[in-house]
């Protein structure tokens, strides 16, 4: 059995989050493991962002807006309950997401007319961010403007594959359009290379992961099953799954690995071994102001991370208002560069 602290968290964990990022910022990340407020995105989909503002104001409800995304805002003053009993959320208006997964899609900047794939989909959160982003921005989503392209959204399991199908649907990603291509898979990603060979402009790998970042020191079961033993089992399926996304991956394409969690095995450590078996694979600068950043672990158990991971990779650091995230944005060049 792990020791405890006091605040219950596993003894282990605290001292490899220590060694990560040092006393001051592992003090510092635990006292943000709370209760975040509601964000939510504006579903451009289906509504205009400044209209819903404007709606939510006139019932009551206090928003901030979020400097890196114009789309997206915290609730000030009321509930999430409160939230999801209006229409304009029962409709598919507004979602409620997380910001650090609002951040994946912004980075892989799906363009209308590509073909993109969500690898690991559900519930399907950053898939109608994406088809949001696949519109046109100059035209607004109430003057009858479609997306262009082609959209494939996986997940393997089956619950959580309805859950996808059911929000795609309400969120309007899901209907009539000759110029829009969208499939639903529910396939274990590890063998969808065989249907998708070198095929994808832009894939999202936002991978299965030990939710470290996500731990809230009220709720025991957000870290009460942590042991050190699942960061290798994690990271070997993810490991699997970052191979099958880059064959699925045309020459030129672009590719976002993200993670909601601290553990360096499956971050900075995990690119580093992918980098060293596939050379066509470059590492592109993530640009994204008003974020703020953790610094990138440069070595770990006696490993050299890859000094492009070090420079390119991004972790956001965790506050009251945003989980800690990781991400890396790749570039494949060639067919083949396995060594």
């Amino acid at each position: 059995m792990n020791k405890k602290h006091s605040h219950n968290l596993p003894e282990k964990f605290i001292e490899r989050l220590t060694e990560m990022f040092g006393v001051s910022l592992c003090t510092q990340i635990q006292q943000t493991f709370v209760e975040r407020p509601t964000t939510f995105r504006v579903n451009t989909i289906k509504a205009d962002k400044n209209e819903i503002r404007q709606a939510l104001f006139d019932l009551g409800f206090k928003t901030d807006n979020v400097v890196w995304y114009k789309d997206a805002f915290i609730l000030k003053n009321k509930t999430l309950r409160e939230l999801q009993d209006l229409d304009l959320y029962k409709q598919g208006k507004i979602y409620v997401q997380s910001l650090a997964s609002m951040v994946p899609p912004l980075v892989l900047n799906p363009q209308s007319g590509e073909k993109v794939l969500d690898l690991t989909a559900a519930p399907g959160s950053k898939t109608s961010q994406i088809a949001a982003l696949m519109f046109d921005p100059d035209e607004s989503a109430l003057g009858g403007r479609k997306p262009k392209g082609e959209l494939v959204a996986n997940d393997v399991d089956k619950v959580r594959f309805q859950k996808l199908e059911h929000n795609l649907e309400l969120l309007g990603v899901i209907g009539d359009n000759n110029n829009w291509k969208l499939e639903l898979k529910n396939e274990n990603g590890v063998e969808l290379t065989k249907l998708y060979p070198n095929y994808f402009d832009k894939i999202l790998l936002d991978a299965p992961c030990t939710a470290e970042a996500r731990i809230i020191l009220d709720k025991p079961t957000t870290y009460g099953f942590w042991q050190e033993r699942n960061i290798k089992d994690t990271a070997y399926l993810q490991r699997k799954l970052l191979f099958s996304a880059w064959q699925m991956l045309k020459p030129g394409g672009i590719l976002v690995y993200s993670t909601c969690t601290f553990a360096p095995e499956e971050n900075e450590l995990q690119i580093t071994k992918f980098m060293e078996q596939n050379t066509n694979c470059e590492l592109l600068p993530i640009e994204l102001s008003g974020v703020n950043k953790l610094p990138i672990v440069r070595t770990w158990k006696e490993r050299e991370i890859n000094k492009e991971v070090v420079k390119k990779a991004l972790r956001i650091i965790p506050s009251k208002e945003i989980e800690g995230f990781f991400m890396v944005k790749m570039q494949k060049h060639g067919l083949y560069g396995i060594k």
